[in-house]
């Protein structure tokens, strides 16, 4: 049996025999271990979590910058105002 370089950490969880027995019937639908089905089924729960924590946090901070902006727009910058000249000078001719 080959061995991995990388470095494995154990966890340990005790629940009633009931959800084992269930865990161990989705493992076993699934053709896997019921350890690989832990694994994978905490590993994808993690994943979504963290996203919709992301997604909540990231639209939050995106909505009170775009408030922010609307309440107190910058002053534009030479480039702008270089171009709105243009712009005004363009449609009076």
């Amino acid at each position: 049996m080959a061995t991995s370089s990388k470095s494995m950490a154990r966890l340990e969880a005790r629940v009633d025999p009931e959800m084992k027995a269930l865990w161990q019937q989705a493992a076993e639908l699934q053709g896997c271990s019921l350890t690989d089905f832990v694994v994978s089924s905490v590993q994808e729960a993690a994943c979504k979590a963290i996203e919709q924590y992301r997604t909540l946090n990231l639209s939050r901070q995106d909505s009170e910058a775009f408030v922010d902006a609307l309440l107190n727009p910058p002053l534009p910058n030479e480039a702008l105002t270089t171009a709105a000249a243009r712009y005004r000078q363009a449609i009076q001719s």
